[in-house]
């Protein structure tokens, strides 16, 4: 094996260099070395030049003179100036690396170019259809990867890319409104990127059941049998009642927040108290998947119980759509702006029935009328803690619709030092018939997906469920899994907060793409709560830390024990971040008394 043994030199204090003959009987420097001339370099020279492997070795220049014209080769650049090193010792620093490269070789991993399949196929490769569109001629496509589009952008076949269209910068940028307006009073105390949100985790136990009301109609099975898209139905209205009160109006958790909070048998303290609704803990839990607005008031009482509460008219009452499409629908703001100073055509967006409130307030629609249509009237049973809390008989002459409120506590302790409970009323839309006799019945909830038009501007891509909903049912299922990530896993999230066994899932379409008011149903599908929230990655324990950490701010942000603590939870409307705000202890309660006048 070949080494290499630095020589010792000798210290020459009076001179640069190692002396030519020491005091010893022979020169300091190894017979290889001797002869080498001292060059002095210039600022200029580029000394770097004898590391050059790959020049051509001879008596004329070892490293560097690859041409007749000296070291670039371009003809007498240089002079013809010798390199570093020529002369008797030019073999010196000859490097002959022939031998070492003979035995090495280059794995080619990169895929084949795909055949081509004749028709259309054959005829992009001539045109450039498949590859960069107005570049290179002749660039095989490939299925499933990135296509040039030559339009200001790249587009994906089943990727996430989108493909750009023309005049795509000229685009506005999207800009939504908050949900509610910042006061000049308010005090910002956290800002949240839902980066953060992500990385938060606590396992929590199963509940218990503290009590259940209300009135459940027995699921209709003849809705089971559209199997097709031939055997639809249509959607009928239904007029009937159905309570969504926000927590501080819900007499049940009021009463369990008047009880004194009991202290533990085995001497620990007496648990902090989070109460809320089933819908505003799936929104908390699934925050990092929403898009568009909202906001949560956190109340924190004297005795330190913490409240979450929505307001009337707010994200939690309605339903949104394809809200995480990459191209969600325009608002009329948005169409104005995109239709100012273009065609008649494109102005027909601002009173256009796909704006995303219109279709919020559709699919509201559609999501109720469908729970009220599928059940069973002639069929019902009360649920053990009596009639619904939120009727009153003695007054009230409507129907009720089918709906039962199971109140149930959940632990979410994070230590035994520090206990903490939540107390949520959750909702079930129906029951299920008992299988065999003697089984207790199943309580399921009842969810929809709904078609506006497949070709207008906010569609996100989805096709076309009547031609696609019987052949490709997992496609369709899984564009909406997309485009409605936060709505899908707020149903699922419910459904398991409410302990239901079942999620009926609707497929509604409207029976003209113009027409708004009506509807029909093309098919129902049956889905495990559980199963249906690992299929679209929903993470309980990262939800159950959201809800926590939102409450520990909460209570780390009281001013005074003994007062009254308001603050709110707010979504950015247009950037993935969470706001956390104090505000007075009076707001909210001055737009009531308001509202109460006129």
């Amino acid at each position: 094996m070949a080494s290499f043994t630095l020589p010792a030199l000798a210290e020459t204090p009076d001179a640069w260099g190692p002396p030519a003959e020491p005091s010893g009987s022979h020169s300091v420097l190894p017979p290889d070395f001797e002869g080498i001339p001292f060059v002095p370099f210039a600022k200029s020279d580029k000394i770097g030049r004898i590391a050059d492997w790959n020049a051509t070795s001879d008596n004329a220049s070892v490293a560097g003179d690859r041409g007749r014209g000296g070291r670039s080769g371009r003809g007498g650049r240089d002079g013809g100036a010798q390199s570093y090193g020529a002369g008797a010792a030019a073999s010196t620093f000859a490097y002959f690396h022939g031998d070492d490269e003979a035995t090495f070789s280059v794995v080619d991993n990169a895929k084949a170019a795909p055949r081509g399949r004749g028709g259309l196929a054959s005829f992009s490769r001539g045109r450039g259809r498949g590859g960069a569109r107005g570049g290179a001629r002749g660039a095989a496509p490939t299925r499933g990867g990135a296509r040039g589009t030559g339009r200001g952008g790249v587009a994906a076949r089943g990727g996430a890319a989108r493909r750009g269209g023309w005049k795509d910068w000229d685009k506005p940028q999207r800009v939504r409104d908050p949900s509610v307006d910042v006061g000049a009073e308010w005090e910002q105390l956290e800002e949240i990127d839902f980066s953060r949100l992500s990385k938060l985790r606590l396992e929590v136990g199963e509940p218990t059941e503290i009590s259940a009301h209300g009135t459940l109609y027995e699921y209709d099975r003849a809705y089971d049998r559209i199997s097709s898209v031939r055997f639809e139905k249509p959607l009928q209205p239904l007029d009937r009642v159905r309570y969504n009160p926000t927590t501080h109006d819900d007499p049940i958790l009021l009463d369990e927040a008047a009880k004194p909070a009991q202290a533990g048998a085995d001497g620990t303290a007496a648990p902090v108290r989070i109460f809320a609704t089933d819908s505003i803990l799936a929104l908390l839990m699934t925050a990092n998947r929403s898009l568009y607005p909202w906001d949560v008031v956190v109340t924190v009482d004297p005795v330190g119980n913490i409240f979450l509460d929505k307001r009337d008219g707010g994200a939690f009452d309605f339903v949104s759509v394809n809200e995480n499409a990459a191209d969600p629908p325009l608002d009329a703001n948005e169409a104005a702006a995109l239709a100012d100073g273009k065609d008649a055509k494109s102005a027909t967006a601002v009173n256009s029935i796909n704006t995303p409130g219109n279709l919020s307030l559709e699919a509201t629609f559609i999501n109720q009328n469908f729970a009220f249509q599928v059940v069973n009237e002639k069929k019902s049973k009360q649920l053990p803690g009596g009639p619904n809390p939120f009727y009153d008989a003695a007054a009230e002459t409507d129907t009720l619709a089918s709906c039962g409120y199971r109140y149930r506590k959940w632990d979410v302790s994070s230590s035994a030092d520090e206990p903490v409970e939540i107390y949520v009323r959750t909702e079930v839309d129906a029951l299920l018939p008992p299988a065999s006799k003697g089984a207790a019945p199943q309580y399921i909830t009842i969810k929809t997906l709904n078609e506006f038009d497949s070709r207008a501007q906010g569609a996100g891509g989805a096709p076309d469920w009547r031609s696609k909903l019987d052949a490709q049912r997992g496609a369709v299922v899984a564009t909406e899994m997309k485009n409605n990530s936060a709505k899908l896993a707020r149903f699922a999230v419910q459904s398991i907060l409410a302990g239901a066994d079942n999620m009926k899932m609707g497929y509604i379409s409207r029976a003209n793409a113009r027409d708004a008011s009506r509807h029909v149903i093309l098919g129902t599908q049956w889905y495990k709560p559980r199963e249906f929230a690992a299929q679209i990655n929903v993470n309980l324990a990262n939800g159950w830390g959201i809800v926590r950490t939102i409450a520990d701010l909460a209570r780390k942000a009281t001013a005074e024990p003994g007062m009254t603590s308001k603050f709110v939870l707010m979504k950015d409307p247009n950037k993935q971040v969470l706001r956390f705000y104090r505000v007075p202890a009076t707001w909210g309660t001055e737009d009531d008394e308001e509202l109460g006048e006129e």
